[in-house]
């Protein structure tokens, strides 16, 4: 049971790093913004891989990590690219949220037929 705690607080974090990646695009502070994309991203993957025993948990943890990085991308556009990154951006929007309609889609109504045998 320690490692649901392990893995809430690493979540907590990961949403302080978020936030922070996020204030400091509002604020156009580009350098420390940038450099924050790295430790969000790689959390958000480390919060997927510790998840992967669960298919529910690990699609909602993945689509995260598409939301993060869709994320960067844009804010690296608005920063670095006169704001034209927004196509490539909408395409880890789209699979952050294929990840999520995969699960309510196909996964959770299988496992609603199954507990019904």
């Amino acid at each position: 049971m320690t490692r649901i705690p392990s893995l809430r607080a690493t979540e907590n974090f990961h949403i302080v790093l978020w936030l922070f990646k996020d204030l400091c695009w509002v604020q156009d502070l580009r350098l420390l913004g940038t450099l924050l994309i790295v430790p969000t991203v790689l959390m958000a993957i480390w919060i997927a891989w510790r998840s992967r025993d669960e298919i529910g948990e690990l699609l909602h943890s993945l689509a995260v990590v598409f939301w993060i990085l869709a994320n960067s991308t844009w804010m690296l556009g608005e920063f670095f690219a006169n704001d034209t990154t927004r196509p490539l951006a909408t395409v880890f929007f789209a699979l952050g949220l294929g990840c999520v309609a995969w699960y309510y889609g196909i996964v959770r109504p299988r496992r609603g037929r199954g507990s019904a045998a």
